[in-house]
């Protein structure tokens, strides 16, 4: 119901008020056409627009599954200092594999977008479930001077979502040229890991990572993760992994819950770019979702290296929810 004046006078300001804000959000007037309609300034039209949502006389309603997605959008770079987020609406009873096909759909239509700006020339991909539905729901786009290449060794058995399977298929979605980091995810010893990264072959690559204009990265937890089921060397126990803390792995790299490494010997013969690289590198992206993914996500936002995160509204909501 309308409200009513207060007293019997008109308020000539509320009223013009009410008719700039009925010829801008109703008839889709711009604020020049309703400057020049009621004959007044467009600064004053624009002033007296925001004094009626101040006040509440305008209201914006959204009606759509993606209106909270927006809002938490918003709330996630506020918290985490990102530049950017995309959250997917996925019903509370839905598989893991409606979260993935949602958020690497979601994925695959932002990197379509960014991989498209002429200024990105090498873009990095890491491994998972998510990177890979991103490939498969990307558009293709021809960007033969863009460089794609795979951040993190490859598992040795083949699977759609190694590193070199995705790596290739977003090279040819891209028309762009693609390269790999071929080697295993972990060395023998970090003796060995030295040794094998003072090679020219892979100080070259893992330069060449470190001057990627972009990274897509994923989130690993530790209860069914592919890298504790296929990833992990011989004699590296998951359980002794969690009795040092670790919350899930980011590049093969375990955190704890405030986002610090584990005190544990695997951290160290990690072979590719260190943790704290990625602070050097823009536009890194990390996409993750679902209940199990929260803990290792609190904990690599807190190292504040990501720019960007896609994932869905549940996970969303409770990463805000526990911020700080």
């Amino acid at each position: 119901m309308a409200r009513a004046p207060k007293i019997e006078q008109v308020d000539a300001d509320e009223q013009l008020m009410v008719r700039l804000a009925w010829a801008c959000e109703v008839e889709g007037l711009t604020q020049a056409a309703a400057a020049a309609k009621f004959g007044v300034t467009r600064l004053k039209v624009n002033k007296m627009l925001g004094e009626a949502r101040a006040k509440g006389v305008v209201r914006i309603a959204i009606n759509s599954a993606f209106a909270p997605c927006a809002a938490l959008e918003t709330a996630l770079c506020t918290r985490f200092g990102l530049d950017a987020a995309s959250v997917v609406p996925v019903a509370g009873a839905g598989t893991r594999s409606d979260l993935h096909t949602m958020l690497g759909s979601a994925l695959g239509q932002h990197l379509a977008t960014f991989l498209n700006r002429p200024d990105i020339k090498r873009f990095g991909m890491s491994w998972g479930n998510t990177l890979n539905m991103a490939t498969r729901f990307m558009q293709p786009i021809d960007r033969p001077d863009l460089e794609i290449i795979s951040v993190m060794g490859g598992l040795a058995t083949g699977s759609d979502i190694n590193s070199y399977e995705i790596t290739t298929r977003l090279g040819d979605l891209c028309n762009a040229s693609h390269s790999y980091f071929t080697a295993p995810i972990y060395a023998g010893s970090e003796e060995s890991r030295d040794l094998l990264q003072s090679q020219g072959v892979f100080k070259t690559t893992i330069e060449k990572i470190r001057g990627a204009d972009g990274l897509a990265l994923a989130a690993g937890n530790m209860e069914n993760s592919l890298l504790l089921k296929d990833g992990l060397p011989e004699g590296i126990d998951p359980e002794d992994l969690l009795r040092c803390g670790a919350v899930g792995d980011i590049m093969g790299y375990f955190l704890n819950a405030d986002g610090a490494l584990i005190d544990h010997e695997i951290n160290a013969r990690v072979l590719g770019i260190k943790l704290e690289d990625l602070n050097d590198i823009p536009n890194v992206i990390i996409a993750a979702g679902g209940t199990s993914k929260l803990p290792i996500l609190r904990a690599f936002l807190r190292r504040a290296a990501a720019n960007m995160i896609v994932t869905d509204e549940a996970t969303a909501a409770a990463l805000v929810e526990a911020a700080p």
